[in-house]
């Protein structure tokens, strides 16, 4: 039997993630299946629509998983009515229940796009004018996504299929090769913060991370200090341009400890950074959904690829030196002459960041 080729293609501008998407769907023969957090029917996610409605009246499975609350009046009623007639599994993840209010709080963060059983896209990204060149020109927000071809995809249909049941399996290792992994199980609530401080304490050379929300806990916080304390270089880039103002005060609380151990910090600036990446050493790596905080660790659901994959590793590396460039670093000299207010704002965001 021939091997089936693994393939790992990193995306970091919207409009060319969503040229490859509409080819790819051009070609489905099957089913396609799609995850997303935020759809819009604008520029971006109307077209995205559209193709899956057409999908589905030429006899194609489409199924259709929205988070109710990050599409919360994106899509008009009349457009969703209108795909349901076409033949699409519409279904709105997590939505308002009088028997389970509290599960209101906790969001279907996730954004996969399964076609066939060919190819898998997942990341940052979600379907909306925010991440289009053409549609914002240099205010485009700045992510990652990547399209996987091989055996991940087998994965992927498992737990596109699975949800909302946990998925079985065990925490992979800092040394396991790439996987799909959601960040709750029967055994584990918290595999992805269990598989992030595994591989963060394995690392040697380098650890570099990039998230737009950065308010981790304290397991979180030793790992990244433990790193720089034991001369790992340890890179953390943040925003400097925040969608969510609290968010970013919430990050900035946990400057300080970090620098003092040796952290270094930079704030992207040209536009708002929405990436969620990390690297270790030359080897491991990690691309998806999940941010580095309470909500994506600890209550969302969440999809990330990660494990030992050098040229990925390699790829993600060139990105963040590039965004280095356009970046701000942040000097624990300056820092500590920051405005005489911002430490209260920063306190406030800290109380928050449960809720964030």
């Amino acid at each position: 039997m021939p091997s089936i080729t693994e393939t790992t293609t990193v995306f970091v501008e919207g409009d060319a993630l969503y040229e490859a998407m509409h080819a790819d769907l051009a070609g489905a023969t099957r089913d396609v299946r799609l995850e997303c957090y935020i759809v819009a029917d604008d520029d971006v996610g109307g077209p995205i629509l559209t193709a899956l409605a057409d999908l589905a009246w030429a006899g194609r499975r489409v199924q259709v998983r929205i988070d109710a609350v990050g599409s919360w009046r994106l899509i008009p009623p009349e457009r969703v009515r209108s795909l349901i007639a076409a033949g699409v599994q519409w279904h709105w993840s997590r939505p308002w229940s009088w028997r389970q209010p509290a599960q209101f709080h906790v969001r279907n963060h996730r954004k996969l796009l399964v076609i066939d059983d060919a190819v898998a896209y997942l990341g940052g990204f979600n379907l909306d004018r925010r991440n289009s060149q053409r549609a914002l020109g240099a205010a485009r927000w700045r992510d990652t996504h990547v399209r996987l071809t091989g055996p991940r995809v087998a994965e992927a249909i498992r737990l596109f299929d699975e949800y909302p049941r946990a998925p079985r399996g065990p925490v992979p290792t800092a040394r396991s090769p790439l996987a799909l992994l959601s960040n709750r199980s029967r055994r584990c609530r918290h595999r992805l913060r269990c598989a992030f401080s595994e591989a963060f304490d394995q690392a040697r050379e380098r650890l570099w991370l990039t998230t737009p929300y950065f308010v981790p806990d304290r397991r979180s916080q030793r790992a990244l200090c433990g790193a720089a304390r034991r001369g790992v270089d340890v890179r953390l880039l943040v925003p400097g341009k925040s969608d969510v103002l609290l968010a970013q005060w919430a990050a900035r609380a946990a400057y300080a400890h970090m620098l003092d151990a040796g952290v270094r910090i930079w704030e992207y600036q040209p536009r708002v950074l929405h990436a969620k990446t990390a690297l270790v050493d030359g080897g491991w790596a990690t691309v998806g959904t999940a941010n580095f905080d309470y909500r994506s660790f600890f209550l969302n659901d969440e999809i990330n690829l990660l494990g030992q994959a050098p040229a990925l590793n390699a790829t993600l590396a060139e990105h963040f030196v590039q965004d280095l460039a356009e970046s701000r670093e942040v000097l624990k000299a300056t820092w500590r002459n920051r405005p005489w207010y911002a430490p209260g704002l920063e306190l406030v965001g800290w109380w928050a960041r449960r809720w964030l």
